[in-house]
């Protein structure tokens, strides 16, 4: 008889029987046993996470009743424990996967689509966790927080009552339990830019070292593909020495290359406190070997810098409160200018397409009606300036290739027409991916004027929004060898590299919105 270990609640109750049922169909006979933690019986505590002592709040006594023989596996979920087990303990195995991101679930009459999240503004949110209140408030500074406690149901029922106006959870937790959330307005938070807890949605088997029986047992059910990922994660959480009351995410994940290799692709977010602005890095690399050593490693080299960005920002503009919350001197200053060019007509199409925000303003200015014609774009911020109107895209092409965008957005409209609203000088790369060019319509909305401007030399990154931004810098400034650059694009790169910059001073963002280039800043810097 095997005795799986468990805490009383909801959630702890689900993952104990899914282990139990794993472990009958290996033919198994198992019984589950309620362990009272700690964690459970401090749910009423009015106390956030950041305030409580210790690490392995909600894990101490299971791991005790393994000690003492008095059950033979503890089931946990992975982010709740120590990045080191007890002496005498290991974790024999892991689960797979469940939905690694946060949930925002919101009241419905708090729900605002023209916001960030679809959050209204000065929303209080509930959350414990450091790692929740440090990265909302980094994208929504504006949103009041309030701890919240208690098993899942009742935080779902706290916020039904009124007493929040959202609250963030884990989507695995809420998946698991099937509750009911059809009175709320639920936002999934892409855990490429909310980075989740180390080894959120994974389940973690721990046993007793010398159980070599188990130990073989649950060899035959871990997913090693996860273990890999997920130790990559602890072990930056490891190197931070944190447990539940720092606030860091990490979450790797792993595609094919071109090469067929496994590419790491791994996003951490770290702050000082809950309160301070968080550090984001995103790393990738097809060799694992030190690799989180080589991530905390340079959050800790990170320093304060002077940069330069060609486009006119207001001092609450995200990227720019991102970087001087960090100490950083941030110039912003367009460097063209920009002149409307009045649609006499707008063409009949199936589909708008919009490359830019600055697309989005001139087309809308003019208020053409677009009536049921779908919108594409390419980008976050692109998305959200159409969002803002109280439109959705349709399609939004995530990529900075934009040779593939266009090849990906092309074969979602396929036979169709598309309008695509563009500054008079475009280099029409997306619209090169349709093979038949009949299907596409340009229409110049604004045209480019180039207006330069003296960058004192003593900046030390420079970010070029548009091929345009670089060519009208190069007019009045030369490029140093000890400056770096940031190129909004592959257009903007061969943009520098055709005036001979050395491309090895070259990085481009891995997305075209503020998190990706405040990313690509601090992965240069």
């Amino acid at each position: 008889m095997i005795i799986i270990g468990t805490r009383g609640s909801a959630l702890a109750l689900w993952q104990a029987n899914y282990t139990k049922d794993v472990l009958e169909k290996k033919g198994h006979a198992v019984e589950v046993k309620i362990i009272e933690t700690k964690g459970d019986t401090s749910q009423q505590w009015n106390t956030s996470f950041d305030k409580l002592e210790g690490k392995g709040f909600f894990t101490k006594e299971l791991e005790e009743a393994l000690l003492n023989k008095t059950i033979d596996v503890a089931v946990h979920s992975h982010k709740d424990l120590p990045t080191e087990s007890p002496d005498g303990l290991i974790i024999a195995g892991v689960s797979s996967r469940e939905n690694p991101a946060d949930w925002l679930i919101m009241r419905e009459e708090c729900e605002d689509d023209t916001r960030k999240f679809s959050l209204k503004k000065g929303a209080k949110v509930g959350t414990s966790s450091p790692r929740r209140k440090s990265q909302i408030l980094a994208f929504r500074p504006d949103v009041e927080i309030a701890d919240l406690r208690g098993n899942v149901p009742t935080r779902i029922q706290k916020l039904k009552d009124g007493q929040y106006d959202a609250i963030l959870l884990a989507a695995a937790g809420l998946e698991r339990l099937e509750l009911d959330l059809s009175d709320f307005h639920v936002e999934q938070l892409d855990p490429e830019e909310f980075i989740p807890a180390p080894a959120q949605g994974v389940l973690a088997w721990q046993i007793r070292e010398d159980d070599y029986k188990l130990t073989d047992v649950f060899d035959g059910i871990c997913d090693y593909d996860v273990m890999i990922n997920i130790n990559i994660e602890r072990r930056i959480l490891n190197l931070l020495d944190g447990g539940c009351q720092l606030p860091l995410g990490a979450y790797c994940d792993v595609e094919l290359n071109d090469q067929d290799r496994k590419l790491f692709k791994v996003w951490v977010s770290c702050a000082d406190a809950w309160d301070k602005q968080p550090k984001q890095l995103y790393y990738e690399t097809t060799n694992t070997e030190d690799l989180p050593e080589k991530i905390v490693e340079h959050l800790h080299r990170i320093s304060a810098k002077n940069i330069f960005i060609s486009r006119d920002t207001h001092e609450n503009n995200s990227l720019n409160r991102w970087l001087t919350n960090l100490g950083f001197t941030v110039e912003s200053k367009s460097l063209i200018d920009l002149k409307k060019l009045t649609i006499k007509e707008l063409p009949k199409s199936d589909w708008l397409f919009f490359s830019s925000k600055h697309a989005v303003e001139f087309f809308f200015m003019q208020k053409p009606d677009i009536g049921t014609t779908k919108i594409g774009c390419i980008g976050k911020s692109t998305s959200q300036a159409i969002r803002e109107l109280g439109l959705r895209a349709d399609f939004i092409g995530q990529s900075t290739d934009t040779k593939l965008v266009g090849k990906q957005f092309s074969a979602r409209v396929g036979l169709g027409k598309v309008v695509f609203p563009i500054p008079r000088d475009s280099m029409r790369t997306i619209q090169w991916q349709f093979p038949k060019q009949q299907n596409v319509i340009d229409l110049p909305i604004y045209a480019t004027l180039k207006v330069p401007h003296e960058v004192a030399e003593t900046t030390d990154l420079l970010v070029f929004t548009s091929p345009s931004n670089a060519e009208s810098y190069l007019e009045k400034n030369k490029i140093h060898p000890h400056q770096k650059i940031i190129a909004m694009g592959e257009a903007t790169k061969k943009s520098l590299l055709k005036a001979k910059v050395k491309e090895t001073q070259i990085t481009t963002p891995t997305s075209f919105d503020d998190l990706g280039l405040f990313r690509a800043i601090l992965s240069t810097l």
